[in-house]
């Protein structure tokens, strides 16, 4: 038992900084990593097992949260396939040296000490030790997954794109669902008004076409700062100098071998390659099913009836590249997206009203982006109100943000039953609840539709609402929770494994 304990302890000092080190941590630790042998069809079987196994909400019941899966033995392929790296924030948490509430705590810090990343300067970058040069076909060589039956095709949903505007040089790193269309080819969704689009607009203005690199198997660091939007994060900011900050070293680039621009460079795959100016093609011409894949509100994406289309140059990886990928909707997808917008929603109100909120949490069940859960603390009468102005705070500091819960410093925000407790007694609809209709949401919540309610303009536009569930100040002794005295229970439980 000591032995087991001492080597855990050993491995999680090591320091995570790429893909390997933190499946190393993983693997050392009991339950974090499950790994088969088993052959597996990366067609909707690989992403059908990791339901069970630990995809989480809100894939469809019955799921849960459990270890990240690496599938050694994937089918017509000799690269294995990882999921759920960032599946449960508790492994999160472990993989960035922190605890599960600190986590937003320190993505604030990173972001008032970034450190740019720089050029990597040995002989040869880990992502080029192997290269692939046109022509190539992607699907003879990577396994990119398709979560279910119904996708489009096959996706990369863990590839992070790198460009640079081609105006001012400034660089973004984002990732977007990039569906395989041909032996060279990748479709690429962006929401509308993402950075990297933006520079992709510019370059077809001039007829030209944009280089990018697709980075895949990262830091987790890396995955988490690319996560960061505006305001947050404004246009010329590069997410990557967060990450360098979190690690306390500069994430390292390399120039890629076939286009202009540059990749990361202990990245286990990149795909190199170029968004054609004035091409566009059907998300699911190959398959003509009306849907892209599972989105992270829980929902199968509608297929986009005209894409950017990215034409790939060159595929270039580490000797024996672990392919990364998400099964989305899931708890992976809401770390990714709700870390970063619960560290935005903290920095902004703590810069009007120090000290009052607490913590919060992006909920899973509104995919990391559409429910915040705000721990708020009211100190005298005089801050009864501010909660509220916190929680349009929110609004501001992320845009896609839906719903609100307002919660006191006694309630446990990662408990959705004490949170539930908390609406049903500390809540009353006529008077708890704010409603902000009219307001620009995200375009996947299929519920933002004039279809759904008369009050909805066009799609994409929501009523916003925050769900106060604080206690009024004058009113707090009437809502003292039970006392129960503080006792050491580790004398009454047995110990694990002795």
């Amino acid at each position: 038992m000591n032995d087991k304990k001492n080597q855990s302890n050993d491995a999680m000092t090591e320091a995570v900084v790429d893909l390997r080190s933190a499946l190393k941590l993983l693997a050392a630790t009991p339950g974090q990593l499950k790994t088969t042998r088993v052959p597996v069809d990366p067609l909707a079987e690989l992403a059908g097992i990791y339901r069970y196994i630990g995809a989480g909400t809100p894939v469809m019941p019955p799921t849960r949260e459990g270890p990240a899966m690496l599938f050694e033995n994937v089918k017509g392929y000799d690269i294995p396939v990882v999921t759920g790296v960032l599946a449960s924030r508790k492994r999160v948490a472990m993989l960035l040296g922190s605890t599960v509430e600190r986590l937003p705590h320190v993505l604030i810090e990173a972001l008032k000490q970034p450190v740019p990343p720089r050029m990597f300067t040995g002989q040869t970058a880990p992502c080029q030790e192997v290269v692939h040069n046109e022509p190539v076909d992607i699907l003879k060589i990577l396994p990119a997954p398709t979560n279910t039956e119904l996708d489009a095709g096959p996706f990369f949903t863990m590839g992070l794109i790198r460009a640079e505007d081609p105006e001012t040089g400034e660089s973004d790193v984002t990732i977007h669902r990039l569906c395989v269309q041909g032996s060279d080819l990748l479709t690429v969704y962006f929401v509308p008004g993402r950075h990297i689009d933006q520079f992709r607009i510019k370059a077809e203005k001039k007829g030209k076409p944009l280089p990018i690199s697709i980075n895949i198997g990262l830091d987790p660091a890396v995955y988490l700062a690319a996560c960061f939007e505006e305001p947050t994060t404004p246009l010329g900011f590069d997410e990557l100098s967060i990450a360098g900050s979190i690690r306390g070293n500069a994430v390292e680039l390399v120039n890629s071998v076939s286009v202009n621009a540059k990749s990361i460079a202990n990245a286990e795959i990149v795909l190199e390659g170029e968004i054609l100016p004035h091409e566009r093609m059907r998300e699911d011409a190959n398959t003509n099913t009306g849907n892209a894949m599972p989105e992270f509100p829980g929902y199968m994406g509608e297929a986009k009836p005209s894409l950017p289309v990215v034409k790939i140059k060159a595929i270039t990886h580490r000797k024996n590249p672990i392919l990364q990928t998400i099964v989305g909707p899931g708890l992976e997808h809401c770390n990714l997206a709700g870390i970063p917008t619960e560290a935005s929603i903290m920095r902004l109100v703590e810069a009007s009203m120090p000290g009052r909120l607490l913590n919060v949490y992006a909920h899973p069940s509104g995919g990391g982006k559409y429910l915040a859960i705000m721990q708020f603390k009211k100190a005298s009468i005089s801050d009864e109100g501010r909660q509220r102005q916190a929680a349009l705070a929110a609004f501001i500091a992320f845009s896609e943000l839906k719903h609100v819960i307002l919660v006191d410093e006694d309630v446990d925000i990662y408990d959705t039953n004490d949170v539930l407790w908390a609406m049903t007694t500390r809540f009353q609809g006529d008077v708890s609840a704010v409603f902000i209709p009219g307001v620009r949401c995200h375009p996947l919540d299929p519920s933002q539709s004039p279809d759904f309610s008369p009050s909805i303009g066009a799609v994409g536009v929501s009523c916003k609402t925050i769900f106060d569930c604080t206690v009024p100040f004058s009113l707090r002794k009437h809502f003292t929770r039970a006392p129960f005295r503080e006792v050491d229970i580790t004398r009454f439980l047995k110990e694990e494994d002795e």
